[in-house]
């Protein structure tokens, strides 16, 4: 039984407090209080309803309900506590001291002063606190406990069994296996900016007894590595169409989930079939976003992991093992240098060995992608010691679980597919003696398989499959060797929904006809219509700005044009003849400029070159709002 502040008031009540006492002891109740020299009127009933219903309740815990009266006498109320142990013997629970009673009064009181979880805050229990969080499956009495320490459970708030969270428990402190607690909090920041109905999100978080806590929603039922060697009862329940709609839907879904997290200049880094979570309503979700790594945190080696290994991008893939030392002829080891190479005893040096560390989680291989470019002039590949954007490789692997899903839809199994893309790779793959079966390791094969899906949507009538080759053509781009070459995830979700609306019929079509809607087209729309046109208007009146301009000094603006080399100003504004009329305000929105196309304007340029001789106007000085907005600037 959870004691929060409800319960304490609908619990303590008069008829309550009556029958916890002696007979001899329910008249006191009505008696005035023993101290204040006649200065209150208040009687031990009184001050039990307004202040020390709690330290009642640890007195009725304890055996001892008509020690209220003497704590009464003294003072005490519920605001006092929680009390220190060593202040405690001061209640005089007893006659004689009892130091029992004392620790197990010390104890009990933190039931009574619960604090709970709240969405979006982050709780310090100290070690004598209580959590209120309840575990969903409790283990029966007797059961033998697992063998393994697990760092995951279900958990629920109290007396409300449906709403469950995921909660992960993460070691803080110094040493292997932990996260010191700067970490940790800095974690907890970042993914209070992830909440999206397609993400693992953090729904509050906690320390309590050296341990970091974090409860997770949704909560997953299953995940699709799962999902494609085991079709669900909950996929086979459902229509034909309903299962080539969800389908479909879920690669928007995923697409929508991971434009979102790159918008918050996150990445995922952990895109694999196992961390694509599904609940018991088939909704999907990308799960854990690699910023508390799992294996790392839970004290286990960090060997290899084949799975990540098959889906990440092709810069991210673990390196070969350090080949053996070469032994060089050294003519004088004095004069070499440390750190390049190693002398021993026999006068030859060792090259120094390549380091085997793994790309894909390393820190230091991560660059922002802010400029679009990267460090040297060619990208990096395979095996390369050159920093990669982590969100081209979130890309690459969420586009080799779309081939997954599309596999399942034209009902080819995952073991099929990647024994096709092991089929002509005759190399062991990392982690086994099986062929590598890897997407970054095969990508000619796993083109081929794309062409087999295409074959397969244009040998089905129902027009939801006519979406199926330009879904395949955008997976192509998501998969390509160069990282630049590959789409934002932006991108891939904007393409996407066309292709569902467009080529597929998802969603309102122009008849008012709706096959389906698509999954979070609602946040798309919410999104759409706090657009107040900004951007537009700030664009017009740059547009306005540089015709100003040319129209001042169009020599000028031709010549920084092809100085820039990108054939003029910025938005498309071409040479033209322009023809400056006097403004009737002084306002910029008076200011008529009309222009008209020619190839020449020489004529009117020599015309108007002599400033204010034979009676033509000089012109007006530039004014600052109306300055040329170039493009590269």
């Amino acid at each position: 039984m959870w004691w929060d502040d409800e319960r304490i008031e609908a619990t303590v009540t008069r008829q309550y407090v009556i029958s916890k006492l002696r007979s001899d002891e329910i008249a006191r109740l009505d008696e005035p209080l023993g101290f204040g020299d006649g200065l209150t009127d208040d009687t031990y009933w009184e001050w039990i309803e307004s202040k020390a219903k709690k330290i009642f309740l640890i007195l009725v815990d304890l055996g001892v309900p008509d020690q209220i009266f003497g704590v009464i006498d003294d003072s005490w109320d519920d605001d006092d506590l929680p009390i220190p142990l060593d202040q405690v013997e001061r209640l005089r629970l007893t006659y004689d001291k009892n130091e029992k009673l004392e620790r197990k009064f010390f104890h009990r009181q933190f039931s009574y002063l619960l604090r709970h979880v709240q969405k979006g805050e982050h709780m310090v229990y100290d070690e004598e606190e209580v959590v209120p969080l309840e575990p969903v499956e409790k283990r029966p009495v007797g059961a033998i406990v697992h063998l393994i320490e697990s760092f995951f459970d279900k958990v629920h708030l109290p007396g409300r069994p449906d709403d469950v969270f995921l909660r992960r428990r993460i070691p803080l402190g110094a040493g292997e296996g932990r996260m010191a607690y700067e970490d940790f909090l800095a974690g907890i920041e970042t993914m209070k900016t992830i909440e999206h109905d397609h993400l693992t999100s953090l729904w509050a978080s906690y320390t309590y007894k050296n341990c970091g806590y974090l409860l997770l929603t949704p909560l997953n039922d299953s995940n699709l590595k799962a999902f494609l060697n085991v079709t669900p009862q909950s996929i086979k329940y459902l229509a034909k169409q309903e299962r080539r709609i969800l389908l479909l839907n879920w690669l928007h879904c995923l697409s929508d989930a991971l434009s979102f997290l790159h918008k918050q200049g996150l990445s995922h880094r952990n895109i694999k079939p196992s961390n694509v979570m599904l609940d018991i309503d088939n909704h999907i979700f990308l799960g854990d976003t690699g910023i508390f790594p799992n294996a790392s945190l839970n004290g286990e080696k960090q060997g290899f992991d084949k799975e990540n290994y098959d889906y990440s991008a092709p810069e991210q893939g673990q390196r070969a093992p350090a080949p053996a030392p070469v032994l060089l002829p050294v003519s004088r080891p004095n004069t070499v240098r440390r750190g390049t190479l190693t002398t021993h005893g026999s006068g030859y040096a060792s090259s120094p060995s390549v380091s085997t560390a793994s790309g894909s989680n390393d820190s230091h291989s991560i660059y922002t992608d802010s400029t679009g470019s990267y460090p040297s002039s060619s990208p990096p590949h395979a095996g390369s010691s050159k920093k990669h954007d982590p969100q081209k490789a979130d890309v690459f692997s969420l586009g080799a679980i779309f081939l997954e899903i599309l596999s399942f839809l034209f009902k080819r199994t995952s073991r099929n597919f990647a024994s096709h893309r092991s089929a002509k790779n005759k190399t062991p793959g990392r982690g086994g003696g099986l062929p590598d079966s890897s997407f970054q390791r095969n990508l000619e094969q796993v083109d081929s398989w794309m062409n087999l899906l295409q074959k397969d949507g244009k040998k089905k009538e129902d027009k939801i499959f006519r979406g199926i080759t330009p879904i395949v053509e955008l997976i192509r781009q998501m998969l390509k060797l160069n990282p630049m070459e590959r789409p934002t995830a932006k991108a891939v979700q904007e393409r996407l929904y066309t292709i569902l609306t467009e080529n597929s019929g998802l969603g309102a079509t122009e008849d008012g006809s709706v096959l389906s809607k698509i999954h979070c087209e609602s946040r798309l729309n919410s999104t759409a219509q706090f657009h107040f046109g900004f951007d537009d208007l700030r664009l017009a009146s740059q547009r306005a700005a540089a015709e100003a301009c040319a129209a001042v000094s169009p020599s000028a603006t031709e010549i920084r044009s092809l100085a820039l080399g990108n054939g003029g100003v910025i938005y498309g504004i071409e040479k033209k003849e322009v023809v400056y009329e006097k403004p009737k305000s002084r306002d910029a929105d008076h200011i008529s400029i009309a222009t008209k196309t020619s190839k020449s304007s020489e004529g009117k340029s020599k015309g108007s070159g002599n400033g204010g001789m034979n009676g033509a106007k000089p012109k007006p000085k530039a004014k600052a709002w109306q300055a040329p907005v170039y493009a590269g600037e």
